[in-house]
């Protein structure tokens, strides 16, 4: 152990001894944070409770000297003016930014303004003044008012007892009717002083213990809040914590991609088992990027299957533009993958859009999809489409017609529709 200042090793002693060494976790920045915040909050109230009870005994002694009375003392009236006047400052220092920064600090001087004042008014009277009365009161308030740091509470003790016990015993002052080594009082401030600070201790311990449970269960909420999102898109999700029931809603206008790599369930027969999830997973890993870059909604992956749609659940103008621009980028995100494995992969892509309805299905492992006439029209471009190509409906055509290049395929007969003229989309034109 390297060489520590004698205070230093004096508290790491007594810690140690005592098994009053806090861990590691309460000792972090976050929790120091917090611990000074609720210490702040507690030392003012703690410091307003005290300037209206010592005004209370101001008053009393003011009606005593009122009557004339024989507990009269005009010498303790300006102590006790002293006394008051000093936690007054404190509490206003104590809203300050150096207050705030360092409450701790107000803690000591504001008990010992209590409990130091009146002994050094007693010193001038040349008596030592055993104030059991406000020194127990100071002590019982700060361990219930401020019940956090334990060495600063054992730190204001030690500092009257000091006082009492050193400095009176170096001037030879001594009580006026008992002696200053009292046995029965020192033996009662020794334990009331040990159960003050052992409960203060063990709060302190079960403030850390709840401080560290809350950060575990908001870290927890937070990490179920983005497994949610993973899920649901983030107005379905915030929607389905406040209600219950079923959720759905319709939309007039929605464009909706479907993509299937091409031949992938051959070439899954002939690689390892984790080969093909890896594989899968880097494919839709950057389909998901592209989604998030066009401001897209990934519904689901069905097997080697992409669904992803443009428009719900925020409704924008240019979905079907944004759903062409990402049917771009997957076919290059392709066409660089198959040039880093030396292996050909090829997609189809069909799109459409029209009016859709979106809802979240069933109460265990619940997904968001789309239904309706559009999305099954979409499925059918995509299936029945050409590899390497991205095959659109008419209604995707005439909204792009003028912004991208196309090619017609012709009359095709869609399974449920009966024949439809369909286009390759080819890419975008450029400005001008």
């Amino acid at each position: 152990m390297g060489k520590q200042a004698p205070p230093a090793m004096l508290v790491w002693i007594l810690s140690n001894i005592l098994g009053w060494q806090m861990s590691l976790s309460a000792r972090s920045p976050g929790y120091k944070a917090w611990r000074r915040e609720f210490m702040n909050r507690r030392l003012e109230l703690e410091l307003r409770v005290a300037v209206v009870a010592y005004l209370t005994f101001i008053l009393l002694r003011g009606y005593y000297a009122l009557r004339h009375s024989p507990q009269w003392d005009p010498s303790w009236l300006v102590m006790a003016l002293i006394a008051e006047t000093g936690l007054v400052i404190h509490l206003l220092v104590q809203r300050s930014p150096w207050g705030q920064q360092y409450p701790q600090w107000i803690f000591l001087g504001a008990s010992w303004t209590v409990t130091l004042v009146e002994q050094i008014w007693a010193s001038t009277q040349g008596v030592a003044f055993p104030g059991l009365y406000s020194w127990t009161l100071v002590f019982l308030t700060q361990a219930t008012l401020v019940p956090v740091r334990w060495r600063y509470h054992l730190l204001s003790q030690l500092g009257v007892l000091a006082y009492y016990y050193g400095v009176n015993n170096l001037l030879g002052f001594v009580p006026v009717d008992q002696p200053l080594w009292d046995t029965r009082q020192a033996l009662y401030l020794f334990w009331f002083c040990g159960i003050c600070d052992l409960s203060v201790y063990l709060y302190e311990k079960l403030q850390a213990a709840e401080f560290w449970a809350r950060r575990a269960l908001e870290a927890e909420q937070a990490r179920s809040e983005r497994l949610l999102l993973n899920i649901l898109p983030e107005p379905v999700a915030k929607k389905l914590k406040r209600q219950e029931g079923a959720i759905a809603d319709s939309f007039a206008e929605a464009t909706v991609l479907f993509a299937d790599i091409v031949g992938f369930t051959q070439i899954a027969s002939a690689i390892p088992p984790d080969r093909v999830v890896a594989i899968l997973n880097t494919i839709f890993s950057r389909f998901d990027q592209l989604a998030d870059l066009h401001g897209l909604e990934k519904i689901k992956t069905i097997g080697d299957a992409y669904m992803v749609v443009g428009g719900i659940p925020v409704e924008r103008p240019d979905h079907t533009e944004a759903i062409a621009d990402m049917a771009l980028d997957m076919q290059q995100a392709i066409a660089d993958f198959s040039d880093e494995q030396n292996q050909l992969f090829q997609i189809r892509i069909g799109i459409n859009t029209g009016p859709v309805v979106a809802g979240v299905i069933g109460r265990k492992k619940f997904i968001y999809d789309l239904w309706g006439d559009a999305v099954n029209i979409a499925s059918r471009m995509e299936s029945q489409g050409v590899p390497d190509r991205i095959q659109v409906t008419p209604a995707v055509y005439e909204r792009l017609r003028d912004r991208y290049h196309f090619e017609e395929r012709g009359r095709i007969d869609i399974k449920g529709r009966g024949t439809m003229t369909t286009y390759f989309l080819l890419g975008k034109k450029l400005p001008g």
